[in-house]
């Protein structure tokens, strides 16, 4: 099988996989207490953060240059800053059911943003070494578990 077709293979299998085990945990746990929610955050938070400090900031100095990685932290962060304003302009009454869709829409705008570079990661993992290509797509794949979870929570909560 081509190498480009597998890598894409694994990289949805994983993402996809995470993203509807933690959509069914959701569903199964009808009210979970806001501890174990808080626990889960902090689980994926944690486990991005390690990745992103330990495999792929090292991994693009070694490919680019310390520049042009930091451009892409900026350029990211800036991306968010101006959806998020965007979206407050559009959203600017403040009642509680336009806060929600706002948040709503933040996120899935994060999400799509994010779930994008995800598959560049898994990507480029697998292009620098197999070992580094699996072990972003089960780390990404762990983050993806949270993310299901809140993202049936809303839908729950939006649908009441």
């Amino acid at each position: 099988m081509n190498e480009i077709l597998k890598t894409t293979l694994i990289g949805l299998f994983f993402g996809t996989f995470g993203t509807t085990i933690g959509g069914i945990i959701g569903i199964k746990f009808k009210n979970p207490s806001y501890k174990f929610l808080s626990f889960i955050l902090a689980f994926a938070s944690g486990l991005m953060i390690a990745i992103v400090c330990f495999d792929l900031l090292p991994e693009a100095f070694l490919l680019s240059s310390l520049p042009v990685a930091f451009l892409g932290i900026i350029l990211g962060i800036i991306t968010m800053i101006f959806c998020d304003m965007l979206i407050d302009k559009k959203f600017s009454v403040k009642r509680k059911q336009n806060n929600l869709l706002k948040t709503g829409i933040i996120v899935s705008i994060g999400l799509a943003l994010h779930n994008f570079p995800e598959g560049l990661a898994i990507g480029s993992g697998f292009g620098a070494s197999l070992t580094l290509g699996i072990s972003l797509a089960i780390a990404i794949c762990l983050h993806d578990i949270p993310e299901g979870i809140f993202q049936s929570r809303h839908q729950v909560k939006c649908a009441r």
